[in-house]
């Protein structure tokens, strides 16, 4: 009988327990969140750029919701990535501006105390990575690695002055982990292919992952492989030198793009990923981007430098070929991605998931100001409550805010603000309000002067 009893607790154990993938490993999915890098909102064919084609984003697009009203936190690039991983206004985690390799171009320190993302996986089971570039701080603590990614295989700082030399100000800023590396090739090229060997490493761990892949393209310098250019050259008769070597970036990005989700689906891990795309900022307008309708670009809080493409496809739960006209921001992906996961966390953020409106169901979203700001000797400010937006984009050259209706008026060509001074003065007041919040954050890092 003691035999017997022996037997049935081993086949028990067999089939309940130890040979059994772990719940998490079947239940959660894995996350690739994929972000570009001053991508235009005209600038995807599937958005209405005549001149480029770009399939494989178009494809995701297709495949998933896509939200013609998503803004980017920041016109710039850091303040954008630290919404994106601290799920707070950028200016209230010490980020309101760029962060350079110099202190006097410096414009922000990453709180130290501040939870990340990654935290969040990591605690609810999540391996984390980053592949590509980081543009949060080039020192302890705001590395990679010590902000909670497990692995980083990518770029430091913030612009590359070349694609292939992968150097800033004759500083190397490529890193596997914490070390040093010169590797060969296209930043592009390179960024796609540790992407795809980190997806073949991962196939046999049954922790889910939450892949960080970020490229500097289509950024300056605006730089694509030489044989991309001479095929969009050869397909686009008449187009300009400047508006080709764009294009040809990015269709050389889209084909990496491309290439990672086909390593998705060749190791069967696909059907469990829950995809995000979209970009940092607006396009730049002096290197020939475009911005589809809307007023501006790149480094102005005007839509043209906030208003960004943006899809998610998630295979079974996301129905594809849907539209969701929710406005959501950079910083509500924080808690869109925590909720996919089931990842529980106490501490405030500033976004809201909108993982409902993703997956089609009805979400009804209490109204918010949105705050957009950017700080460079000089802070550019934006906000929106409802349909309607104040600007003070040129702070140097006049102290007023201007006033648009953004349904009336999506292209922001006419300014309301003499005609509307109760709807201004309303907008003003929750600026302030913000800002005072905002001035009690030190975005200085240790090395710069506190005066």
């Amino acid at each position: 009988m003691s035999r017997n009893r022996t037997l049935c607790s081993l086949l028990a154990l067999i089939s309940f327990g130890a040979f059994v993938e772990p719940a998490g490993a079947q239940s959660q999915p894995n996350i690739l969140m994929i972000l570009v890098d001053d991508l235009g909102y005209g600038d995807l064919s599937s958005y209405g750029a005549k001149d480029l084609k770009t399939p494989s984003i178009d494809a995701l697009m297709a495949a998933g919701v896509r939200m013609d009203r998503f803004y980017a936190n920041c016109p710039v690039c850091s303040p954008t990535r630290a919404a994106l991983l601290s799920g707070r206004y950028q200016d209230l985690v010490g980020v309101p501006g760029v962060i350079r390799t110099h202190d006097r171009a410096s414009w922000g320190f990453l709180d130290p105390k501040a939870p990340l993302i990654t935290d969040v996986l990591k605690t609810a089971g999540y391996r984390t990575a980053l592949i590509g570039k980081w543009h949060l701080g080039l020192n302890s603590p705001n590395t990679p690695n010590e902000r909670g990614f497990d692995h980083f295989h990518g770029w430091l700082g913030d612009m590359m002055d070349d694609y292939y030399q992968h150097m800033r100000h004759r500083i190397r800023y490529m890193r596997r982990q914490n070390e040093l590396i010169k590797p060969k090739g296209h930043a592009t090229d390179l960024f796609t292919q540790w992407s795809i060997d980190y997806l073949e490493q991962s196939r046999s761990d049954t922790k889910p992952f939450f892949l960080y892949l970020a490229y500097n393209a289509p950024h300056t310098p605006i730089q694509p492989p030489a044989e991309w250019l001479a095929k969009v050259k050869d397909r686009e008769q008449g187009i300009g030198e400047r508006r080709a070597k764009l294009v040809a970036l990015i269709e050389h990005l889209d084909d990496g793009i491309g290439k990672v989700i086909a390593a998705l689906k060749a190791n069967g891990q696909y059907e469990n990923t829950l995809i995000l795309f979209t970009s940092d900022n607006g396009g730049q307008l002096n290197v020939g981007a475009s911005n589809g309708p809307w007023r501006s670009g790149k480094t102005h809080v005007y839509d043209g430098g906030l208003r960004v493409p943006f899809c998610a496809v998630w295979p079974g739960k996301i129905q594809p070929g849907t539209n969701v006209a929710v406005r959501a921001l950079t910083m509500d992906l924080y808690p869109t991605m925590a909720e996919a996961a089931g990842a529980d966390f106490e501490h405030a953020i500033d976004g809201r998931s909108i993982l409902p409106s993703l997956l089609g169901k009805t979400q009804t979203l209490a109204q918010r100001s949105e705050v957009f700001t950017w700080l460079q000797r000089g802070k550019k400010k934006a906000l929106i409550l409802g349909n309607w937006k104040i600007v003070l984009d040129r702070p140097k050259e006049q102290s007023r805010f201007e006033l648009y209706n953004l349904e009336d008026d999506p292209q922001e060509a006419t300014d309301l603000a003499l005609a509307n001074p109760d709807k201004l003065a309303e907008l003003i007041k929750l600026m302030k309000a913000f800002d005072a919040k905002a001035e009690q954050v030190d975005w200085r890092r240790p090395s710069q002067s506190k005066k």
